[in-house]
């Protein structure tokens, strides 16, 4: 694995949590060559997250549209920095960029960009590894919200088994490189249509 894409927080959150795992990801990353990539702010779990990689003598990529450049603080001191027009431009290089993604805690924007990598990995549309940084059980109400999906006939359990989801970056780490895509199917039962 050479590069990882990490959607989290332009917010710091509000449990410290949050901000030391970001930083400890960072020098995880750095540490083992890992180039970084991710949507290019200073500000939140962004920048500790980029700092920490970066004085750890580590390489980040970042990708932030225009118009987020102020609302996000681009961070300057990048060794890669790209500025977009869009947003599917800039989640789209990201993904183009990275070998594998992570969601350590966030918001919508968040959200919004893992689920979207992890539908296109149900779609079939890559073979990347995505997980959950499942910091100070941060995930779990959504895990909860996933097993409805479940259980109401709206996602098949082997796609939630697709998602690696771990509270410390060894078990998340060794997930990722364990991850085996899955066979693409018709996941739609015809007959019920």
């Amino acid at each position: 694995m050479k590069s990882v894409c990490v959607f989290c927080g332009s917010s710091p959150g509000g449990d410290p949590r949050y901000a030391e795992a970001a930083r400890e990801l960072g020098h995880y990353l750095a540490e083992r060559d890992i180039q970084l990539v991710y949507g290019g702010g200073r500000v939140g779990l962004m920048g500790i997250l980029a700092d920490a990689v970066l004085t750890g003598g580590g390489r980040a990529l970042g990708v932030i549209p225009r118009s987020l450049w102020d609302r996000e603080i681009g961070h300057t001191g990048l060794t890669d920095l790209r500025v977009v027009e869009t947003m599917h431009e800039r989640k789209a290089l990201m993904a183009a960029n990275a070998d594998a993604f992570i969601a350590l805690p966030g918001g919508i924007g968040t959200l919004e960009e893992f689920f979207e990598v992890w539908t296109w990995g149900l779609l079939g549309l890559h073979e990347k590894p995505y997980g959950l940084y499942d910091v100070a059980g941060y995930y779990r109400p959504l895990a909860s919200v996933i097993d409805h999906m479940i259980d109401q006939g709206f996602l098949q359990e082997r796609f939630r088994e697709m998602v690696v989801v771990a509270d410390s970056l060894e078990p998340l780490f060794s997930g990722l490189a364990a991850f085996t895509p899955p066979e693409v199917q018709k996941w739609v039962d015809l007959r019920q249509t």
